[in-house]
Formats: C-alpha cells, structure tokens, sequence
C-alpha cells in the first residue's frame, strides 16, 4: 500500500473544499471541524430521504432496516476504534459523552485534569461536583505525566486527559497515563477528539477505561459523537438521562433500565447522523490513519519551518505536533491575522479555542491555530505564509 497520500484525488471527495467563485479555499481549521467528503454527504442524503424511518420501535419493513443500519453503524464507528459495538454509546458529541461519565459515575472523588484541557473537559467536571486537581505541563507544552504520577493519590477516582491537545497538538503517552491512574485505583478517560481523525486509535492498546470522541472532527456529520467505555464499567453506571428507548418497564412505582449503551440513549437517536458517522469513519480507514498522521505531520514540519524564520512570531507547542499548529504575531491580535487571511481565502481559527486556563499558562489571551486534515496541501500553507508576510506588511 502506498505511504504517500494522492493529495488530489483526495480533495476532489471534498466539495467544501472551494471558495463561492470556485477558487481554491485553503481550509487550515479541521480542528475545529472538518471538511465532509461526499460518500458521508452521500449517506446522510439516502438515511435521510429514500431509507428514513425511525428504529427500534416500527415492526414495519423499512423501520426494521433502519433498525439494522443504525446498529451496523454503531458496530462500525466501534471497531474503528477497536471496541466492541456493546460498549459505544452514541451522544451529541464528545461533550455529552464526558458529561455523562462525569455525572453517571458512581465514585466521585478527585479527577486530576491537565493545564491543556478543552473546557468541555473541565466545566462537566465542575457541575458534576468533582474536586478538581491539575496536573501541569512540560516545558514544551505536553501533559507532564511525571508530575501527574507525584500528585495522584488514592483520593482521585478519575483522571480525564486529552489524547491530542485542540491547540497545541502534542499528544499524550496514554498507555503510560493508563498505568499511572490503574496504580491508585483510578479509571483513565480519554478526550479523542483530535486524535481519531489523525492517530491510529486502539482502546485496548491504550488501556484506557473511557474513550469519548466526535464525529464532526473525524469528516462527519455534527450533533452525533461517542463514548466508548469497557462494557463492566457502563454495567456499573446509572443512566443520567430517562426517557424512551433507555428502558425495560415504567410504571410508576418504579422503572427498571435496559443494558447499556441503550441505557445512555434516551429518546429518539440521532439516526441520520449515527449512519453518516459510520460512513466517516469508513473513508478514513479507507485511506489509512497512519497515513494521515504522516502527511499532516509533513505540513506540521514545513509550517512550523517557515514560521521559526520569522522573528516577530512565537510558535507554541512541541515541535513533532498532531496536525496542529499555535503561534502568535508581535503587535497583531489572532483576530486581525484571521480577518487578514480570509481576504485571501484562508481559513485558520483565532481565539482561546475553549482552552482559556491554557491561555493563561501561555500568557497571551488568545492564539492564531492552523490546523491541518488529510485533504491538506502545500498549496494551502503557502496561502498562509504569503497572508501572514501580507499582515506583517500591514502592520509594519
């Protein structure tokens, strides 16, 4: 199999790719959401016309095939991340998915979080009344799990952790994390939501006991994401939301639940969106995760290169990142540099990227981020430096 990406065969999957007057639009914000490539358009346009019904109640045709589709879905998007269909619920994304372990998990305790944490990594936390503990970073801006190791004690229940930092890219010894939070009795959650769509992802490898990712970062439709979760543990936990679908009888002097992962979904699923997730998840198997993650590490090297030659820009973040560039320019806030770059259509984000304790600890109010996903190209990097040389031209 080829090592390389065909870089042009893969965007012309992407009509998103172009800008209204159909010249190129150079997309450096995957990391907020990415591009869909039309076999996922495509699947969410048959789910939602031609073979729409609702599932798990119609003993009509067309309910039970919807049925069989949806739960086909679940045994994809599951295997994609090497676990098994019974232990994946599905939820509005990687929020919800965090939420529900914060709230259903029975031994709340100490979770120890990172300096780097998204914040739906940390507020879920916080309303669930957890103690929060924060384990800090290397000087290079990875998770310092040598410091994690010295605050753990036998108080923390949970340890949650990004796999892949949304602003930073550095990404996370997880197997390590795993050992260290199993050596004093805690469980490890994972936030994977940058590193599906960029690492090969294999939760028994890991070790982990939670995984929790999105759809809409990994080329799928928004509003659906996932827990994973070892099939012991969602036997332990209560369900956090009632409704239809999540239980065995109501009556009431009392209701009996199902089993997970039906027991975590209550009321009508996202149907459509569960069914174009499992064709995302497809297309990038189809071309290979590792694959992914070394042509973006190439753009990641070559950006990274071209801004170090510039003296009025600060780069954050280790230098081998997933897919994710950080930096800011002396003088000019993100938000200008972005409203710059999209006169010449780029696109980059610019802001705290829900990460404002990170932003403190880096000492500036917000970054310019690039981020890179496999329909990159050299094209769209140039397009950024030539912006970036345009902005320091005027502001001077």
């Amino acid at each position: 199999m080829a090592t390389t990406l065909d870089i042009a065969s893969v965007r012309e999957d992407f009509p998103g790719l172009r800008a209204p007057g159909g010249e190129p639009w150079h997309y450096l914000d995957t990391a907020a959401t990415a591009q869909k490539p039309q076999s996922v358009i495509d699947a969410v346009s048959r789910a939602i016309g031609a073979d729409y019904a609702t599932v798990h109640r119609g003993v009509y045709s067309r309910s039970a095939e919807m049925t069989l589709g949806y739960e086909a879905a679940r045994r994809r998007v599951a295997a994609f991340v090497g676990g098994q269909e019974a232990e994946l619920v599905f939820t509005r994304g990687a929020t919800e998915a965090i939420n529900l372990v914060a709230h259903s998990w029975p031994d709340k305790g100490r979770v120890l979080l990172s300096v780097l944490e998204h914040h739906s990594n940390i507020v879920p936390w916080q309303l669930a009344g957890w103690q929060v503990d924060v384990c800090p970073l290397t000087e290079d801006g990875a998770i310092d799990l040598d410091a994690a190791e010295a605050l753990l004690t036998r108080e923390h229940t949970m340890v949650a952790f990004a796999h892949v930092s949304n602003v930073l890219g550095a990404t996370l010894d997880v197997e390590r994390a795993a050992a260290l939070a199993h050596s004093v009795g805690a469980k490890l959650l994972i936030d994977g939501c940058q590193a599906v769509p960029r690492l090969p992802v294999d939760v028994a490898a890991l070790g982990c006991d939670f995984y929790a990712f999105s759809a809409h970062k990994l080329y799928g439709p928004t509003g659906v994401g996932a827990l994973w979760g070892r099939a012991e543990l969602l036997d332990a936990m209560p369900p956090w939301q009632g409704g239809g679908s999540m239980i065995e009888k109501v009556a009431f002097d009392g209701t009996t639940y199902a089993p997970p992962p039906q027991r975590f979904e209550a009321g009508t699923p996202a149907i459509v969106e569960a069914i174009g997730f499992a064709a995302a998840c497809d297309y990038v198997a189809g071309i290979g995760p590792g694959r992914i993650h070394a042509h973006e590490a190439a753009l990641v090297a070559r950006l990274r290169e071209g801004l170090r030659g510039m003296n009025d820009v600060t780069l954050f973040g280790p230098a081998e990142s997933a897919g994710i560039v950080s930096f800011a320019m002396n003088g000019v806030h993100p938000h200008d540099l972005g409203t710059i770059l999209d006169e010449e259509n780029v696109a980059i984000r610019a802001g705290h990227h829900c990460a404002q304790p990170l932003m403190a600890h880096l000492g500036v109010p917000a970054t310019a981020r690039a981020s890179f996903g496999l329909y990159s190209n050299e094209d769209d990097l140039e397009a950024l430096l030539r912006g970036i040389d345009r902005t320091r031209r005027i502001f001077g």
